[in-house]
């Protein structure tokens, strides 16, 4: 659609986006106001409007006829959507340290936060000792035994060893009482779904301290050697977040297994694990819907399994050897009111186990350590600007890593995480926000997609919300101009990691202006490099598109794997910069002229659906069983053309050619009952596309990358 500058706006085309004339004629005046003060376009009128014209209430199309109009001839590129105010960033975690050590760290170069944070990113990097030091003091991080050193050279981890001789217990730090949380905080919000019109729960940092505490105790009381795994497969409710607190806090390893998974991928990830023991529901609700866990998890062959009963529901028979979740407190009832004893660990002993995509179709079983949630925290505290006093909210499962990432974030510093138990794509989370006065919320697009498709945010007061975050897909402009506009126009911290990252490597900052559907940043102690078509680094800074590599000197990151070799899978091969090799990663990136970066989906074999990393082989291998006709499948993730998540395609090759349109769409349907049902239920196919043959290397491997150029013109051709 092609949008007038405003300066050409009229009454008349306000009131056709929906607005009462007299309305329409009010926000003319004082739009024309604005244009004679600020001028017609351009960032200075853009904060004008969106923080004094643009209210919630008003039409959407409204608030596209003011950002396009005023964004029309905006060159170079990439308009920002939020600008800093300096008397606010002043006061953002960032700010107050630049403000107390400004000088110190940054010379005379020093100015203010604003003006200087790009300085202070590149400082991270070039500095660790010094920056790690100032955030572990900043998040009241307490050690065993502290570092003798913030990273050390060493010959078997290409991106040094972090904190070496320092021994920690990362829930232990959730749990402590400090300035930062006292025992009578609130530390955890929730609400279940349906019952939406009551108040939200809360419980305090002592009540929580209790609660972990007896699981822990408990949790002894099964007889595991100490360091055993055990796996969580539920929702992320209040008790899910204690069981991972207190599984951690007694020295045992959290294996995550996402509550979606069919019983084949909640089998493999229990076996690659070892796991000695799993906790799960006997069912959830999500939208109305029961949706089983316990005979999944039956199905898996799964070790000795805990079970919880959904709230009003009752466990009425049980796997021989396993026990419910009542009987299992019921073992250490005398120990209701005793201290637990938090397990001192080495620095990289094993917290977590979580699981990513690899290109064999076998999950990565990447280990966390007792550092990497301290990276977690450390990149909420520096880009989110998560802090004392806050409500974090992230709709999210312990199965992936922004789980345990939004139980670090927010414990580790000082604020209140918010728990919605039910879906987040209607009115009952939204209306959760609302009521639990959520200062940060962190979204997926699909999920702020359903919300601006059913209006359900209308006439809710998100005026608490300080920041957004989004992560896990690709976004798309509109989607997340219509979100800012939810909350009067507050930012939208774009943020792009991976499990094996512990957090991000590119973000946003609330001191640095913020567009729509970029990054502004690399994040804090991060460095980024973007490869050329012969695989080289360009230069840094250098506006280009192509592969992602990662200088490996990464506080955080990890070291190694429990099924594959980590130095093949992360390095060998990639290459140098300043006799340093860099670290894979996989995603291909965009270096704009005015110094932001996009995302543009992965450069390898891998594709994310919905906020899932998958191969490609993973998908090849359930469809290319669905039908005796077919030779052979490739499946390509392709973002859309107006942008957005990846889209699954199949290209199918048959034995015989059965092209047929109505062909087509039958394997359609057959493909995504079986990806449902042995992969996951919310993985869908697309688009089908019949070909003569797959594209092979003189190797004959599947040139997957060359049917992915090739759907993306077509999509953008608008032919699907």
């Amino acid at each position: 659609m092609a949008y007038r500058s405003l300066d050409e706006i009229t009454v008349e085309q306000i009131i056709a986006t929906g607005i009462p004339s007299s309305e329409a004629e009010r926000l003319h005046g004082e739009l024309t106001a604005i244009l004679r003060k600020q001028g017609s376009s351009g960032p200075g009128a853009w904060r004008s409007i969106s923080r004094g014209l643009l209210k919630p209430n008003l039409p959407f199309a409204f608030h596209q006829m003011m950002y396009y109009g005023c964004y029309k001839d905006f060159e170079p590129g990439t308009p920002p959507a939020w600008m800093p105010e300096l008397e606010d960033a002043v006061l953002t975690n960032i700010g107050q340290v630049l403000e107390r050590h400004g000088k110190v760290f940054l010379g005379s170069r020093y100015k203010d936060p604003i003006s200087n944070f790009s300085d202070f990113q590149e400082f991270s990097v070039s500095n660790p000792e010094v920056y790690w030091n100032l955030i572990f003091e900043e998040m009241r991080i307490s050690f065993y035994e502290p570092p003798a050193q913030i990273v050390r050279e060493h010959t078997s981890y290409p991106g040094g060893q972090w904190l070496p001789e320092a021994s920690i217990n990362a829930a232990a730090n959730c749990l402590q009482a400090n300035d930062k949380k006292g025992p009578d905080d609130v530390v955890l919000i929730w609400k279940d779904e349906e019952r939406d019109s009551l108040p939200v729960q809360s419980m305090t940092l002592k009540e929580l301290q209790a609660e972990v505490w007896l699981v822990a105790h408990a949790i002894d009381a099964l007889g595991l050697v100490k360091g055993s795994s055990i796996a969580i497969d539920m929702p992320m409710t209040v008790t899910a977040v204690i069981i991972y607190l207190a599984i951690v806090l007694a020295g045992y390893v959290v294996v995550s297994i996402a509550d979606s998974f069919a019983p084949s991928e909640i089998s493999t990830r229990l076996t690659l694990s070892e796991a000695q023991a799993i906790f799960t529901q006997d069912y959830m609700v999500r939208a109305k819907k029961v949706l089983p866990l316990y005979w999944k998890v039956i199905d898996a062959h799964a070790p000795l399994a805990i079970v919880i009963a959904t709230s009003g529901s009752t466990i009425t028979s049980l796997r021989a050897g396993d026990m419910s979740w009542h009987d299992f407190l019921g073992r250490v009832e005398h120990c209701k009111d005793n201290v637990y004893s938090a397990v001192k660990k080495p620095i990289d002993a094993f917290s977590n186990i979580l699981f990513s995509s690899g290109t064999t179709g076998e999950p990565k079983a990447i280990p966390w350590t007792h550092a990497t949630p301290l990276k977690a925290a450390a990149d909420a505290w520096s880009h989110m600007d998560i802090r004392k006093g806050d409500v974090v909210a992230w709709p999210t499962n312990l199965g992936w890593m922004m789980g345990p990432w939004l139980v670090y974030a927010s414990l580790l510093n000082g604020s209140a995480m918010a728990l919605y138990n039910g879906s987040p794509l209607g009115l009952g989370f939204a209306k959760f926000v609302q009521d639990a006065k959520v200062t940060m919320l962190g979204v997926v697009p699909s999920i702020v997609r359903a919300w601006k498709n059913t209006n359900c945010t209308a006439d809710l007061d998100w005026s608490t919300v300080r920041c957004f975050s989004s992560s896990g897909e690709a976004s798309s402009v509109d989607e997340y101009l219509w979100l800012m506009g939810r909350a009067h126009y507050r930012p939208v911290i774009e943020y792009c990691g991976g499990t094996e990252i512990g957090g991000g490597f590119a973000s946003g900052s609330l001191l640095q202006p913020q567009a729509l559907a970029a990054f502004s940043t690399a994040a804090m102690g991060c460095s980024l490099f973007i490869l050329d078509s012969n695989g080289i680094p360009l230069p840094q800074n250098t506006p280009a598109i192509g592969e992602l590599a990662l200088f490996p000197k990464m506080f955080g990151a990890s070291t190694t794997l429990l099924n594959a070799d980590h130095y093949a899978v992360y390095f060998e091969g990639m290459p140098l910069w300043k006799e340093t090799q860099l670290r894979w990663h996989g995603d291909e990136f965009e270096r704009t002229t005015d110094g932001y970066y996009r995302a543009h989906g992965r450069a390898d074999d891998t594709m994310n659906l919905g906020g899932i990393k998958v191969s490609s082989v993973e998908i090849e291998r359930i469809c290319n069983g669905v039908d005796e006709e077919i030779l052979e499948t490739a499946a390509i993730g392709v973002p859309p053309a107006g942008g957005g998540p990846e889209q699954l395609f199949v290209a199918v090759v048959f034995k015989v050619d059965n092209s047929s349109e109505e062909n087509l769409d039958r394997l359609k349907v057959s493909f995504n009952s079986a990806l449902q049902k042995k992969l996951n239920p919310l993985f869908k196919v697309s688009v089908v596309v019949a070909v003569p043959a797959l594209p092979r290397t003189a190797s004959n491997k599947v040139m997957r990358r060359v049917l992915r150029q090739q759907f993306v013109k077509l999509n953008s051709r608008s032919k699907f």
